[in-house]
C-alpha cells in the first residue's frame, strides 16, 4: 500500500468539501497554498466562475484533476429525457475541456426526483433500465471526446432520489454490458461512504481491478449517529469506515491514481477553509 504519511502528491480535494466557504477560484487558491496538488470540481461551481476562467485558474495553480462532478440523473420522461441527454453531453464536453481524467456519473433514481417535472413513478426496475439506456447513449459521445465515464454506486438510502445503482456489482454489470471489450471508456468510482457496508465489496473491488474499471477512489467517513443523510459525512477518522482496509483492497486491485477527499458536511462547511484543509491533510496522512 502506498505511503500517504509524507508528501501529498496522491491527494485530491473534491471541491464540494469547502463549497460554502468560497467560490471555485478561491478554493483553487487555497488548495495551491496548502500544497494540495489536485481537485475534482463540480459543474455548478465551474459555471459560476465560467469554464474558461476555471480552466485557466487550475492550470496557473499547477493543479491536476481527479475527476469532474458530475453527469447522470438519467431517469426522465417526456421532453425531460432529451434535456437529460443534452445536459450530460455538455458535462462530457466540460470535463474534456478541463482535462479531467473521468466524468463521475450519479445515476439518478425515480424519474420525478432525477428530473423535476417528469412523471411520478414507483418503478425502480424501470428507472434502472433508463439508467442503462442513458449511459449507453452518453458513452458514444464520451468515446468521441476521449473521456472515460465513472459510474458511482450510491448507498441504498439514495435509491429513490439520487441513484438506483447501489452496489459495485450493479455498476460493474452495467459497465460490462455496455463496454464488453474493457476499453477503459466505462468504469467505476469507489466512494467509501457509499460502499463500505457492502458484504461483497472485496469481491467487487477485485472484479473492478481485473476488468480495468477502477477510475476513482473517494474517501470520507460514516458517523454514528448520522444526523443528515446527505450533509453529515464525517472527516476521515471520525467514523466507522475501515479506510486503510478499503484503500489496501483498491490498490491491490491495481488502482494507482489520486485519492479524493469528498465531504458533504454542515459541520465542516461552517469552519474556516484553512482549518478544513489543514484537517483534511492531517487525516489524509494519518488515517486514510
Amino acid at each position: 500500500m502506498r505511503d500517504f504519511s509524507g508528501a501529498l502528491r496522491q491527494m485530491s480535494l473534491n471541491t464540494a468539501t469547502v463549497r460554502r466557504q468560497s467560490d471555485l477560484l478561491g478554493i483553487i487558491e487555497a488548495c495551491a497554498r496548502h500544497g494540495i496538488p489536485a481537485i475534482s470540481p463540480w459543474r455548478d461551481q465551474v459555471a459560476a466562475v465560467g469554464l474558461g476562467n476555471a480552466g485557466r485558474a487550475i492550470r496557473q495553480a499547477g493543479l491536476k484533476l481527479s475527476g469532474y462532478c458530475r453527469g447522470g440523473m438519467f431517469p426522465a420522461s417526456g421532453e425531460h429525457l432529451a434535456a437529460a441527454h443534452d445536459d450530460n453531453r455538455r458535462a462530457v464536453d466540460e470535463a474534456a475541456a478541463l482535462g479531467a481524467p473521468c466524468l463521475i456519473l450519479v445515476a439518478g433514481g425515480l424519474p420525478q426526483f432525477s428530473r423535476p417535472g417528469s412523471h411520478a413513478s414507483k418503478d425502480l426496475g424501470g428507472a434502472r433500465t433508463m439508467i442503462e439506456d442513458g449511459i449507453g447513449r452518453l458513452l458514444e459521445h464520451a468515446r468521441t471526446a476521449g473521456l472515460p465515464l465513472a459510474i458511482e454506486p450510491l448507498h441504498p438510502m439514495y435509491a429513490a432520489d439520487r441513484a438506483a445503482v447501489n452496489t459495485l456489482a450493479q455498476a460493474l454489470d452495467i459497465a460490462a454490458k455496455l463496454d464488453p471489450g474493457q476499453t477503459g471508456a466505462l468504469g467505476v468510482a469507489v466512494d467509501v461512504y457509499h460502499v463500505w457496508w457492502d458484504p461483497d465489496l472485496q469481491a467487487g473491488i477485485e472484479r473492478a481491478g481485473r476488468e480495468g474499471r477502477l477510475l476513482a477512489h473517494h474517501v470520507c467517513d460514516w458517523l454514528v449517529p448520522t444526523k443528515d443523510l446527505l450533509n453529515d459525512r464525517g472527516m476521515m477518522g471520525d467514523g466507522v469506515i475501515d479506510l486503510p482496509g478499503i484503500r489496501a483492497a483498491v490498490e491491490a486491485a491495481g488502482y494507482d491514481g489520486l485519492c479524493e477527499v469528498e465531504i458533504f458536511s454542515n459541520h465542516w462547511w461552517s469552519e474556516p477553509i484553512d482549518a478544513v484543509l489543514t484537517t483534511c491533510i492531517e487525516r489524509f496522512q494519518t488515517v486514510v
